[in-house]
């Protein structure tokens, strides 16, 4: 008798241990991860010519409260922005963690794209993107990284696209992007300022690979009276994640682009 009992005490215990643990992408179907894009002028008000304010910027990221943020511009120990590692100060100033993806040597420093995360990240990477030879574009990069949602991990992807006029880099540099998130294995998310509008050739290269959150998009830029979308947030595979909201922060002046939100939900698999 005593062995019975046992044995049905161990298949209770069993099954109520397999309910409450599922093995799904998130926590339920009703958890959320909240991103943000923003470029970031290197920690410059536009309308403040050779002020610094991180102070501006990490109070618009702590009044949006996002899990994941990806910033661009970000100075590293310049001349024109002082002894100041942005990424490393926006983050002690949010409470979240960071990942910096220097792009050049500038000014006696560095200049690129950064990761901010609520979560633990692990296996950063910086992949250079390419350009075309002769055409004096600035070296631009994807960095990324693996953040450790509960219940799930992700790869999180910071980039800014060569702003010349002609496309033809960013046409190569979202070309190369698609390709490095063609091998990933993990749920991929992408966000940045690529420095094209949604009708171009670079946005529906993109498309190709990632779903926006957005198709009728906000403007981002300028501030002052905002008219062209070209900051946006993106993820793969699109089974994986869906959108609840998108929206762009108006009137911030703490830089020359607004920030975007996006609100995902992760989908249970």
């Amino acid at each position: 008798m005593k062995k019975v009992i046992t044995l049905l005490f161990l298949i209770i215990i069993s099954a109520c241990s397999q309910k409450s643990n599922p093995v799904i992408l998130g926590k339920s179907a009703n958890d959320t991860i909240r991103i943000m894009t923003y470029n970031v002028h290197h920690c410059n008000p536009s309308a403040e010519q050779g002020i610094i304010n991180i102070d501006a910027i990490a109070d618009v990221i702590n009044q949006q409260n996002p899990d994941l943020v990806a910033l661009q511009e970000i100075d590293v120990n310049t001349l024109r922005s002082g002894k100041h590692n942005q990424a490393e100060e926006l983050a002690k100033k949010t409470g979240m963690k960071y990942f910096f993806g220097k792009a050049i040597d500038y000014e006696g420093g560095e200049y690129g794209v950064a990761i901010l995360s609520k979560y633990e990240i692990s296996g950063m990477m910086v992949y250079k993107l390419p350009t075309q030879a002769g055409s004096n574009g600035e070296p631009r990069v994807l960095t990324t990284a693996k953040i450790n949602l509960p219940g799930a991990v992700i790869r999180f992807g910071s980039t800014h696209l060569d702003a010349q006029k002609a496309d033809t880099n960013r046409q190569l540099q979202i070309q190369e992007i698609n390709r490095i998130a063609s091998e990933e294995d993990l749920p991929f998310i992408i966000a940045g300022d690529f420095n094209a509008i949604p009708s171009s050739g670079i946005i529906k290269e993109l498309d190709k690979q990632f779903t926006r959150t957005c198709h009728q998009c906000d403007p981002t830029i300028p501030i002052g009276n905002p008219n062209k979308a070209i900051d946006f947030i993106g993820f793969t595979p699109s089974t994986k994640f869906a959108v609840i909201q998108t929206k762009v922060i108006n009137g911030i002046k703490a830089s020359d682009h607004l920030p975007v939100i996006a609100d995902i939900r992760l989908v249970p698999q």
